[in-house]
């Protein structure tokens, strides 16, 4: 990052420091809750480490695909957003996801300003057994994979003191609106009936959707070669990523309780049966199976089932993931034959992941379940669940991809957003980073 270009974020870093001094709040110390349960507590503080593991398994899953001259800038990509969406997070964005509501679209950006009153034990109405603390910690986690997931459709040319400013603007006109429209109980997802147990929209679809923006806006790369540097870190990414996806949706359950049980058991039958069912229908079509068409299937089943993991049996999580795989495989084969250099595919898998996973949510989601669940899906005789899923999806998919573009030209006219074609030929690791393997 150039001296010029360094001073305006490091001014604000140092704004948001001075104003923390004074705008802080310190707890009144008041007797516990009676409400909160310290089981719950420690299934979502638990849950919670479980899910800040997935964004550096991300990086490896990302960073092993790219070639090796840009395996630390793509690693980077996912790790520094840890850094500034834990402080976004903390000055207003939990406010923004789940402060005041606003008309049903954003929160009021002052309600917890600087984590105000959220230290104090009080608990989140649709948390009612941990702390508002808990759960706000919990939920930046959410917040800091999804930006992430975008970069596997800009990998190998986009620079990164850009892709700085894209992640804030993301957060803030993509993420943040979505999270409080279909988890907080006065927004306008949520109180039309939509159901997204963990993130099938908010995170998933989200990402994928603004990944196929940014694979258009920033066009081909010069050389399109794919020369995974390491599959093994392609492994291991997704070992971390489905370790830590059981608490992704198993903590979502918010408490330690049956419904968590049964997240984490779709959970696992789902990215289990997308798993095998990559490898089976590569073998079909005359592929051998692989190591990468085995993970990036888990990976697709994890994302499918996200939506429905607390709302649909067991058999119907198997169908789920199978159903996604499929889909999503032959998404990536109609991908390679476009115009569109998605390095990853990161729509196929995470956009076209969540799709399927939101409608099927729609079709199988069962109150036997889960109570919550006041419209059964299409599956069980009933078409309201389904039609509300379906005309959202839509209206997320063009309502995302129309916000990615305008964030992507605001953003490259700030700062361009593409490498020059000599950086990219070096390598971002060196252009971007100066550093190498």
């Amino acid at each position: 990052m150039t001296k010029k270009l360094a001073i305006v974020p490091f001014l604000l870093l140092v704004l948001v420091t001075v104003l923390s001094l004074f705008l802080g709040h310190n707890p009144v110390e008041s007797p516990t809750d009676p409400a909160i349960d310290t089981g719950d507590t420690a299934w979502l503080l638990t849950s919670a480490a479980l899910v800040l593991i997935m964004t550096p398994g991300l990086a490896f899953f990302y960073g092993g695909m790219v070639r090796k001259k840009n395996v630390i800038s793509t690693m980077l990509q996912s790790f520094i957003c840890m850094a500034i969406v834990s402080v976004i997070w903390v000055v207003f964005g939990f406010s923004l996801a789940f402060g005041e509501d606003v008309g049903g679209f954003i929160g009021n950006p002052s309600t917890f300003m600087f984590m105000n009153g959220v230290l104090d034990g009080k608990p989140w109405e649709l948390a009612p057994t941990v702390p508002l603390a808990v759960f706000a910690f919990f939920q930046l986690k959410f917040a800091i994979i999804t930006p992430a997931l975008v970069t596997g459709a800009f990998s190998e040319r986009v620079r990164f003191t850009s892709y700085i400013l894209f992640i804030c603007l993301f957060f803030i006109f993509i993420y943040a609106p979505l999270a409080h429209m279909t988890w907080h109980p006065k927004g306008i997802l949520f109180n039309l009936g939509v159901l997204d147990f963990a993130g099938g929209t908010v995170v998933h679809m989200s990402a994928g959707v603004a990944a196929l923006a940014s694979a258009i806006y920033l066009r081909k790369r010069s050389d399109q070669e794919m020369k995974p540097a390491r599959i093994t870190y392609v492994l291991l990414g997704t070992g971390l990523l489905w370790f830590g996806w059981f608490g992704f949706n198993g903590g979502s359950a918010m408490g330690a309780n049956n419904l968590a049980a049964i997240a984490l058991a779709t959970t696992a039958v789902a990215s289990g049966a997308a798993a095998f069912a990559w490898i089976i229908f590569d073998a079909l079509r005359g592929k051998k199976p692989s190591a990468m068409g085995t993970s990036i299937g888990a990976v697709v089943g994890l994302v499918a089932i996200t939506p429905a993991a607390g709302f649909v049996s067991l058999p119907h999580a198997l169908v789920i993931g199978v159903v996604a795989s499929l889909v999503s495989n032959l998404m990536v084969e109609w991908r390679t034959r476009t115009s569109i250099d998605d390095t990853l595919d990161v729509f196929p898998c995470h956009g076209v992941g969540g799709l399927v996973g939101m409608i099927l949510t729609g079709v199988f989601a069962s109150p036997g379940i889960n109570a919550a669940v006041v419209d059964k899906g299409l599956f069980f005789g009933e078409t309201k669940l389904f039609t509300t899923h379906v005309l959202v999806a839509l209206a997320v998919l063009v309502g995302v991809f129309i916000m990615s573009m305008i964030i992507l030209k605001v953003t490259d006219l700030v700062t361009p957003l593409r490498v020059s074609e000599e950086e990219e030929a070096e390598g971002l690791d060196i252009s971007q980073l100066g550093e190498t393997l």
